[in-house]
Parts: structure tokens; C-alpha cells; sequence
């Protein structure tokens, strides 16, 4: 499955990224920094795009050396706001109640990712079952249990499901893919609303033979080991699940419609969010209205502390922030991650925040 096709639509739709890249490139290669060390840990979804950047950004800004770990989003959250890194990636913006405490602490969208919803089920990995919210709710909550379970035979005429225990795979560590994904039940279904919730963690409820698992990497791994497994994985490890001979689920949207994730999908959703953006960008992209709108989508993010405590390191972060949104979202990048690139009117918005580190 390839999350980017159609690389000419994209191209004409986000027409600024090219010119923006082209700036950014020589803005970024025109700046002189003292030798400048940062740390960036976080999101699993977002970590094979840093390490695709990390080589490029540093050819040509050589005074600044970009480190990069997978811990999650929780923790790259956690650890930006204790200023322990100096960048935070995640797949979740912050929540009021963090914005309120620590009013210096930043959300910037870098590029635009998917979430999908991957299954193995022995025979039928080839077919592109369909879920909706409140199915995958009635599962990760322990309702519904077997793959046969006439809610899901109902919407999958013509595929004979196997009368076999359904084993969920949920992330254990703090995740913005568990993040998105329980905004996605909770968007689709009021009884998971009223009671899990959502977030970057939450209290699964006590499902039998459930696994949990750490990181993007972990969920490919349970699920390929596991048979009758359902799990959601970030879209950047679509190739793996490729790899693996692992199903991807159909999944139902706001309108009704079942959608895999493609270009047109993604981009449908995010283009349905750009006007309604606020100047901090913290929105959620998740069961976006719109017929063609893939209903896990979302920003991925930078969680970054605006006040930094020395000017060589603000002005590090600003360079490298400023080429990820510009020269970083060409599509040589993010194709090798199944990313889409920023529209034009949201670099302009994550630039504005860049500059308000310092």
C-alpha cells in the first residue's frame, strides 16, 4: 500500500512547498552557528522521517549536530517540557490543561501522517476489511470478540470470517498513535467517549488475551507474531506491514464511507481542516467531515519550549524547524514515509511559531 500516489495533484494542491523549499534550503544553508548540539526524542511515527532529514539538513548546516531517539510521543512531550530535549515529536498537539501551565510551550505542525488500522487474519491479510469506529471500540473494550461477530460479517459480505478470538494490540507507552486513535473511537462512538476517552494514554479496559506492545515497531512485530490480531500502526511503518504480508482495514468516516489511506484521502482531510487551523495549530484532524476524508489523520508535531535558554541554541532549533517545513516537506522525503507536505497556509502558521523561539 502507498499512501503517496497522485504526486502531481499533491504538487499542484500544496504549490507553495516547492518555492517555500527552495528558500528554506538557502535560508538554512546561509546561516552561521556556533557548534550546537540538539536532542530531539518522541513519536515512532515521526522517527524514520527525522532520520531520512537528519543527513540532508546537516550537510548543509554543519555547525549543528541533530540527535534522534524513538520513545514515544508521551515521553517527547514530557521530556520537552522538563527541557530535557530540546525538541519533543509527537503525534499529538498539547492539551489545553498543558498549554494553560506552561503557556511558552509550542505545537508545530511539520508534515501531514495516517494511522492504519492492520489485521492478521490467515487467508484473508489480501482482503481489505472494513471497521468502523464503534466496531473497533466493541473489540478494544472487550464487546465484541470474535472475527465472525455478525457486526463485522454485516459489513463484509462475501468474506468468510473466521469463527476465531480477536486479539487487540494496544501501545503501552505514552503514544500520539493511541492519541488518535481513541479520538477516532471516541469521535465514533459516545459509550467509548463517556468512559476510556481519549489520549496519548489511557486505561484499556480489561480485554482477554489483549497484548500491549511499545512503539510502532512493537505493534508490527506483536501483530506479525500474533494471528487473529488487530492493531493500529502509524502509516510511516507501512512498508513493514507490506513486508509482513499484514491486512489494512477499510475504515469508516464521518460520511459513511469506507477509505484506505492514499493521497487523495489524507489530503482530503487535512484540506478540510486548513481554513479552521488556529494560529497555534493545535487541531485535530481526526473523522474529518468530508466524503473523501480519511478518518485518522493528523499533523505531526514538534513540541518545542519557546524560551530557550541561550540564543545559539533558539537559533538552532528556528534553522532546523524552518528547513523541516520547507525544504524537509519536499516529497523526495516524505514518500519514503507515506508523509504528505504542509499546505502552504500552514507553513506560514508554523513558521509564524518558529519565530517565537528564542
Amino acid at each position: 500500500m502507498k499512501l503517496i500516489n497522485k504526486t502531481s495533484r499533491m504538487a499542484a494542491l500544496r504549490g507553495g512547498v516547492a518555492v517555500l523549499a527552495l528558500a528554506g534550503a538557502i535560508g538554512a544553508a546561509g546561516v552561521a552557528h556556533a557548534a550546537t548540539t540538539l536532542v530531539e526524542t518522541g513519536s515512532s511515527l515521526l522517527y524514520p522521517l527525522f532520520n531520512i532529514w537528519v543527513p540532508d539538513f546537516t550537510a548543509v548546516n554543519p555547525g549543528i549536530q541533530l540527535t534522534t531517539t524513538s520513545t514515544g510521543s508521551g515521553a517527547g512531550i514530557a521530556q520537552s517540557m522538563k527541557g530535557l530535549v530540546q525538541i519533543g515529536a509527537s503525534d499529538a498537539y498539547l492539551s489545553d490543561g498543558i498549554v494553560k501551565k506552561h503557556p511558552n510551550m509550542l505545537s508545530i505542525p511539520l508534515a501531514i501522517s495516517a494511522q492504519t488500522i492492520n489485521f492478521n487474519l490467515p487467508g484473508l491479510n489480501g482482503d481489505n476489511i472494513k471497521l468502523t469506529g464503534p466496531i473497533l471500540a466493541g473489540i478494544y473494550s472487550g464487546k465484541i470478540t470474535m472475527w465472525n461477530d455478525p457486526k463485522i460479517a454485516a459489513i463484509n459480505p462475501g468474506i468468510k470470517l473466521p469463527a476465531h478470538v480477536i486479539i487487540p494490540i494496544h501501545r503501552v507507552d505514552g503514544s500520539g498513535d493511541t492519541f488518535i486513535f481513541t479520538q477516532y473511537l471516541s469521535d465514533s462512538t459516545p459509550a467509548w467517549a463517556s468512559t476510556v476517552r481519549y489520549g496519548t494514554a489511557v486505561s484499556w479496559p480489561a480485554v482477554t488475551g489483549g497484548i500491549g506492545a511499545n512503539g510502532n515497531p512493537g505493534m508490527v512485530s506483536a501483530l506479525q507474531a500474533n494471528p487473529y490480531a488487530v492493531a493500529y500502526i502509524g502509516v510511516s511503518f507501512a512498508d513493514q506491514v507490506a513486508k509482513d504480508s499484514l491486512g489494512v482495514a477499510k475504515i469508516k468516516n464521518a460520511d459513511g464511507k469506507f477509505l484506505l489511506p492514499t493521497a487523495t484521502t489524507v489530503g482530503a482531510a487535512a484540506d478540510s481542516i486548513v481554513t479552521t487551523t488556529p494560529p497555534d495549530e493545535r487541531i485535530s484532524m481526526v473523522f474529518a467531515k468530508g466524503a473523501d476524508a480519511y478518518p485518522i489523520a493528523n499533523y505531526e508535531y514538534a513540541i518545542i519550549n519557546a524560551k530557550q535558554p541561550d540564543t545559539d541554541t533558539a537559533s538552532a532549533i528556528q534553522t532546523f524547524l524552518t528547513w523541516a517545513v520547507t525544504s524537509g516537506n519536499a516529497m523526495k522525503y516524505l514518500t519514503q514515509v507515506h508523509f504528505l507536505p504542509l499546505p502552504a497556509a500552514i507553513v506560514t502558521l508554523s513558521k509564524t511559531q518558529i519565530a517565537k523561539i528564542n
